[in-house]
Protein backbone atom coordinates (compact mmCIF):
# COMPACT_ATOMS: atom_id res chain seq x y z
CA UNK A 1 0.00 0.00 0.00
CA UNK A 2 2.98 2.27 0.87
CA UNK A 3 4.13 1.85 -2.98
CA UNK A 4 0.67 2.99 -4.43
CA UNK A 5 1.10 6.63 -2.44
CA UNK A 6 4.76 7.13 -3.02
CA UNK A 7 5.32 6.26 -6.70
CA UNK A 8 2.77 8.85 -7.80
CA UNK A 9 4.71 11.20 -6.16
CA UNK A 10 8.09 10.36 -8.20
CA UNK A 11 8.79 12.96 -10.86
CA UNK A 12 9.44 11.53 -14.34
CA UNK A 13 11.85 12.83 -16.13
CA UNK A 14 11.61 12.94 -20.08
CA UNK A 15 12.93 9.62 -22.13
CA UNK A 16 15.42 10.21 -24.77
CA UNK A 17 12.10 8.62 -26.87
CA UNK A 18 10.41 11.41 -25.46
CA UNK A 19 12.99 14.08 -26.17
CA UNK A 20 13.25 13.21 -29.34
CA UNK A 21 9.94 13.19 -30.24
CA UNK A 22 9.85 16.88 -28.99
CA UNK A 23 12.87 17.40 -31.26
CA UNK A 24 10.89 16.23 -34.20
CA UNK A 25 7.43 18.04 -33.64
CA UNK A 26 9.85 21.12 -33.47
CA UNK A 27 11.67 20.29 -36.70
CA UNK A 28 7.76 19.35 -38.11
CA UNK A 29 6.66 23.08 -36.66
CA UNK A 30 9.78 24.98 -38.24
CA UNK A 31 8.82 22.98 -41.82
CA UNK A 32 5.33 24.34 -41.89
CA UNK A 33 6.26 27.62 -41.24
CA UNK A 34 9.09 27.66 -44.24
CA UNK A 35 6.39 26.06 -46.70
CA UNK A 36 3.96 28.43 -45.49
CA UNK A 37 6.43 31.04 -46.06
CA UNK A 38 6.76 30.22 -49.57
CA UNK A 39 3.58 29.19 -50.85
CA UNK A 40 2.16 32.10 -49.14
CA UNK A 41 5.06 34.67 -50.06
CA UNK A 42 5.13 35.95 -47.27
CA UNK A 43 7.87 36.17 -44.11
CA UNK A 44 7.05 34.18 -41.44
CA UNK A 45 9.17 33.88 -37.55
CA UNK A 46 9.02 31.13 -35.54
CA UNK A 47 9.52 32.31 -31.94
CA UNK A 48 11.07 30.68 -29.53
CA UNK A 49 11.19 30.98 -25.17
CA UNK A 50 13.90 29.34 -23.73
CA UNK A 51 12.67 30.72 -20.49
CA UNK A 52 9.04 29.03 -20.81
CA UNK A 53 10.08 26.57 -22.88
CA UNK A 54 7.70 26.95 -25.89
CA UNK A 55 8.44 26.93 -29.71
CA UNK A 56 5.60 28.99 -31.55
CA UNK A 57 4.78 28.79 -35.21
CA UNK A 58 3.93 32.31 -37.04
CA UNK A 59 2.05 30.54 -39.92
CA UNK A 60 -0.57 28.46 -37.71
CA UNK A 61 -0.12 30.17 -33.78
CA UNK A 62 0.57 25.96 -32.45
CA UNK A 63 3.02 26.00 -29.34
CA UNK A 64 5.27 23.18 -28.44
CA UNK A 65 5.89 23.09 -25.01
CA UNK A 66 8.23 21.28 -23.25
CA UNK A 67 8.63 19.50 -19.88
CA UNK A 68 10.21 21.61 -17.26
CA UNK A 69 13.30 18.95 -17.12
CA UNK A 70 13.79 19.63 -20.65
CA UNK A 71 16.23 22.84 -21.23
CA UNK A 72 15.98 25.13 -24.55
CA UNK A 73 19.03 26.70 -26.20
CA UNK A 74 18.77 28.86 -29.12
CA UNK A 75 20.97 30.42 -31.75
CA UNK A 76 19.53 32.99 -33.77
CA UNK A 77 21.09 34.73 -37.16
CA UNK A 78 22.45 38.35 -35.65
CA UNK A 79 20.45 40.09 -38.31
CA UNK A 80 18.49 38.93 -41.04
CA UNK A 81 16.90 41.00 -44.06
CA UNK A 82 18.92 44.31 -42.83
CA UNK A 83 17.10 44.24 -39.29
CA UNK A 84 17.64 42.68 -35.85
CA UNK A 85 16.48 39.06 -35.93
CA UNK A 86 15.37 38.57 -32.03
CA UNK A 87 14.66 35.66 -30.59
CA UNK A 88 13.10 33.82 -33.84
CA UNK A 89 13.94 32.10 -36.84
CA UNK A 90 12.64 33.67 -39.46
CA UNK A 91 11.40 31.78 -43.11
CA UNK A 92 11.79 34.42 -45.94
CA UNK A 93 9.15 34.31 -49.02
CA UNK A 94 11.80 32.84 -51.38
CA UNK A 95 11.93 29.46 -49.32
CA UNK A 96 15.02 30.79 -47.78
CA UNK A 97 15.44 31.44 -44.30
CA UNK A 98 18.17 33.36 -41.62
CA UNK A 99 18.87 29.84 -40.37
CA UNK A 100 19.34 28.85 -36.85
CA UNK A 101 19.61 26.09 -34.25
CA UNK A 102 17.63 24.70 -31.34
CA UNK A 103 18.72 22.42 -28.54
CA UNK A 104 16.32 20.51 -26.53
CA UNK A 105 18.53 19.12 -23.37
CA UNK A 106 18.20 17.19 -20.77
CA UNK A 107 21.16 15.48 -18.21
CA UNK A 108 23.40 14.02 -20.83
CA UNK A 109 22.01 14.06 -23.79
CA UNK A 110 20.08 16.25 -26.18
CA UNK A 111 19.03 16.88 -30.01
CA UNK A 112 19.68 20.03 -32.08
CA UNK A 113 17.29 21.16 -34.72
CA UNK A 114 19.10 22.70 -37.16
CA UNK A 115 17.67 25.28 -39.90
CA UNK A 116 19.21 25.46 -42.70
CA UNK A 117 19.50 29.34 -44.37
CA UNK A 118 19.44 28.27 -47.96
CA UNK A 119 16.51 25.36 -48.23
CA UNK A 120 14.96 26.69 -45.07
CA UNK A 121 14.51 23.43 -44.36
CA UNK A 122 14.92 21.91 -40.46
CA UNK A 123 16.68 18.33 -39.28
CA UNK A 124 17.29 16.93 -36.44
CA UNK A 125 20.69 15.52 -35.23
CA UNK A 126 21.59 13.94 -32.28
CA UNK A 127 24.10 16.02 -29.46
CA UNK A 128 26.78 13.64 -27.75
Amino acid sequence: MLAAIALPAIPRSTSRQQLEAYAAETAALLNTDQENARRNHRDVATTVDALSRTIRSGATGLVVRLPSDVTVRAAFAARCQDRAAGTAIHHLASGMSCGGAIELLRPGEGFQIKVNWLTGGAEVVPIH
